[in-house]
C-alpha cells in the first residue's frame, strides 16, 4: 500500500507506555478477552467527535461497551436494500450475535453534524445539499428533527433542540428494525437515550412518555 505512512512518533511512544503500564498489569484480563470473546451488556452508539469519551464518563473497561461512532450519532431506517450499511450491521450484530440487553444512544453537546443539518435545511450549506456529500446524505437522516425545531427563533436553543432531535431520530428508527422491535417487545432489549454537555459534564436521559430530557 502506497500511501501507507508509519504511525506518528507521539501515538507509538504512547502505546508503548500504555503496553508497559496498563497492559502488564492486566494482562490476564486481556488474556481472558482475547479467550473468550466479548460479551458486552450494553450497545453505545455516539457521534465521532473526539470530544466524547463514552468509556470515560461511565469508567467503563474493556469488554463492557460494544460501541459504535458516526457522525451525529444517527441510526437509520431499516433499509434491507442489498447495499453496505455500516451502523445497520453494527445494529444487527450488537443485538442478534451479542444479544447485548441495552441500546444506548448518546447525542451531545456543540455537535458539528447538527449544525451541519441546520444550515444545509436551512439553505445555508449548498455544498451539502450535492449528491456528492456523504455528509449531507447521512444528515438527511436527521430531516423530520429538523422540521420539529425549524420554527426555535434563537439559534441556540435551535442547535440545542436538533442535538436532541439526533438522539430522538435514531430511537425512532431503531425500531424500524424488525429484531430491535422483537427484542424490546420480549422484554429482552431496552433502549435509552442520552445528551452529553461537554463543557459541563452533565449528562441528560430521554423519557418517551414525557418527551423530555432530563439530568441524570
Amino acid at each position: 500500500m502506497e500511501h501507507a505512512s508509519p504511525l506518528p512518533k507521539y501515538l507509538v511512544q504512547r502505546y508503548q507506555g500504555w503496553k508497559a503500564t496498563s497492559y502488564a498489569d492486566n494482562k490476564a484480563w486481556y488474556k481472558n478477552l482475547a479467550e473468550h470473546g466479548q460479551h458486552p451488556r450494553a450497545m453505545v452508539i455516539s457521534c465521532c467527535d473526539s470530544r466524547v469519551h463514552v468509556t470515560s464518563i461511565f469508567g467503563a473497561d474493556q469488554g463492557e461497551f460494544f460501541i459504535h461512532r458516526n457522525i451525529a450519532n444517527l441510526v437509520p431506517r431499516y433499509e434491507p436494500d442489498g447495499n453496505q450499511h455500516g451502523t445497520s450491521a453494527a445494529v444487527e450484530y450488537a443485538v442478534t450475535a451479542l444479544k447485548v440487553a441495552h441500546v444506548i444512544v448518546m447525542g451531545h453537546s456543540s455537535c458539528g453534524g447538527a449544525q451541519g443539518c441546520l444550515d444545509m435545511c436551512s439553505g445555508n450549506a449548498p455544498a451539502l445539499e450535492e449528491k456528492s456529500s456523504f455528509v449531507g446524505r447521512w444528515m438527511d437522516i436527521l430531516r423530520p428533527g429538523y422540521e420539529r425545531v425549524r420554527d426555535i427563533a434563537d439559534p441556540a436553543e435551535q442547535r440545542r433542540a436538533l442535538e436532541k432531535e439526533t438522539v430522538i431520530v435514531s430511537l425512532h428508527n431503531l425500531m424500524s428494525f424488525p429484531f430491535v422491535e422483537e427484542a424490546v417487545k420480549g422484554g429482552t432489549l431496552s433502549l435509552h437515550g442520552l445528551w452529553h454537555d461537554i463543557g459541563e459534564g452533565g449528562v441528560e436521559q430521554y423519557n418517551a412518555k414525557s418527551d423530555t430530557f432530563s439530568a441524570l
